[in-house]
């Protein structure tokens, strides 16, 4: 016989005990001793009937697959005793008619379903209470299934059944009296003379039993709080019952020492107004359409991001050398927006991938630059549509961006001004961020994020410069847009925006 697999992180073993000795002759599925591991004790039974012969003493620690114990089955000497045991229990314990059904235990707070991994009884055996009957394995530690019941086991889950927590996996034919345990049997044999040395012996020593908590026990005392210490079992060997664990009660507590009392801290009193409050308010239906298409754009599309930096000093110097006269002259202040829209319709004229988008089984490319403005609306993200954008100037572009904004801001959009755009600018610098992946507009095929300008020293011609840098996030479809596109378009991009002269004369 060799040590069972007991667990799948299991690797080796500790012989607790030895339920028989050195010679006894042992019935099949007879317990002849037990297993500790690092997470539970198991109880071995004996494989076949015959005289036992122990290879592993008390205390070694035995390999997975490790030789126990060997039994000679050709050895005889206690069938009768063993029949006799049988038939004493059956004739002392009689049918209370009484069906126990044992269903699967919670056996953690995240586990929903176990295994049932294997029987240690068979259909039809008398079982006492809280006899170990079954194993069951969960996907992170194995568990022993204890009788809650004394009587005839029908077992209704087979081994290697999954079962969810609740579910019914054996029955108990409940059977009252007191059964005859094997030792309390009269010596009719050769092989009697030995159960009674054993009996005899176990009397007046302690073993590894004595002292130990049934499964359920240990449930039952680690609630109300007692240790095993401070009872004591009257089960086989002196292990503790159920019984014991329910009839136990906690013992009074010893007179404190004289120890310096620790500091007691009240809680804090929380003053100032603060509520802890909670309110809910009905989702928009703006805010659920917003939602439902985000949630669509990340499930159905290939998309990527790829980022780069740029340096804003050039626009700088010309927002500050011309922002008084160009809103003087036309009514507008000049911002980065027309700066950005220009650049990104240049590239995408030179990239029209990026201006594509994708139509069931087509791809569709636009010779026009409609250039959605990402909005932070009362009700919610808005995007307005900021049409032809490719034919128009600076001031026509400002002029349309305040016109956009401020509608959208008192909620006066129209459906028109909101639908179509072949590619989306969206600003979060004006809020603090300095780094994002903005997620694309759908049907559009990518999306260009703008963020904070900040000053970092940055390497110029061999000398360290302070310059205003921002980051630029190009979230992209992968299925329309390849990684080429995607990168030359954002450095087209930053290309125009370092050096905006470009701009003026298309090149």
């Amino acid at each position: 016989m060799k040590v069972p697999t007991v667990g799948e992180s299991i690797t080796e073993v500790t012989v607790a005990s030895w339920s028989k000795s050195n010679g006894d002759f042992v019935e099949m599925d007879d317990i002849i001793c037990e297993l500790e591991s690092d997470k539970a004790t198991f109880e071995v039974a004996a494989e076949v009937s015959g005289q036992l012969a122990i290879k592993a003493q008390e205390g070694d620690t035995v390999e997975i697959g490790g030789v126990l114990c060997e039994i000679d089955e050709n050895a005889s000497g206690a069938a009768k005793p063993m029949e006799q045991k049988e038939e004493t229990i059956m004739s002392e314990s009689k049918p209370t008619g009484e069906i126990l059904e044992m269903k699967v235990p919670a056996v953690g707070e995240s586990i929903t379903e176990v295994t049932l991994s294997v029987w240690q009884k068979t259909d039809g055996d008398f079982v006492e209470l809280d006899e170990n009957i079954a194993e069951i394995e969960s996907d992170k530690a194995t568990f022993d299934l204890p009788a809650e019941g004394q009587g005839i086991l029908r077992i209704v889950a087979q081994e290697g059944d999954t079962l969810e927590i609740g579910a019914l996996i054996c029955k108990i034919e409940i059977m009252d009296g007191e059964p005859v345990q094997a030792d309390s049997i009269p010596a009719k044999s050769a092989g009697s003379a030995q159960l009674e040395t054993r009996n005899s012996k176990l009397e007046t020593e302690s073993t590894y039993a004595t002292g130990h908590a049934s499964p359920a026990a240990a449930k039952i005392l680690d609630e109300k709080g007692i240790t095993t210490s401070d009872i004591k079992g009257t089960g086989r060997d002196g292990r503790i019952t159920k019984e014991d664990a329910m009839a136990a009660q906690k013992s009074a507590p010893k007179p404190a020492e004289n120890k310096p009392a620790a500091p007691t801290f009240e809680a804090p009193i929380i003053r100032g107004g603060v509520s802890r409050e909670q309110r809910r308010e009905k989702m928009s239906s703006l805010r659920k359409t917003v939602s439902r298409r985000l949630v669509s754009v990340k499930n159905e599309t290939a998309m990527l991001t790829t980022f780069n930096e740029v340096n804003m000093k050039p626009i700088m110097d010309l927002r500050k050398k011309f922002k008084e006269e160009f809103k003087e002259k036309h009514g507008v202040g000049l911002g980065f927006m027309s700066f950005f829209t220009k650049a990104v319709c240049t590239a995408l004229q030179e990239w029209p991938a990026v201006n594509g988008m994708i139509d069931k089984n087509e791809l569709v490319y636009n010779d026009y630059c409609d250039i959605s403005i990402a909005v932070s609306a009362p009700k919610g993200l808005v995007v307005p549509v900021i049409r032809n954008a490719e034919s128009l100037n600076f001031v026509q572009i400002e002029k349309e961006v305040v016109r956009l904004a401020t509608k959208a801001r008192d909620n006066k959009l129209s459906i028109d001004e909101m639908q179509g755009g072949t590619f989306t600018l969206t600003n979060g610098g004006v809020f603090g961020s300095m780094m994002s992946t903005p997620i694309i507009n759908a049907p559009q095929s990518a999306i260009l994020g703008m963020h904070n300008i900040v000053e970092r020293p940055m390497a110029v011609d061999g000398e360290v410069k302070i310059l205003p840098m921002m980051y630029l996030a190009l979230s992209y479809d992968h299925r329309i847009i390849d990684g080429r596109e995607s990168v030359s378009f954002l450095v087209r991009v930053k290309q125009l925006l370092e050096d905006p002269t470009r701009l003026m004369f298309g090149v």
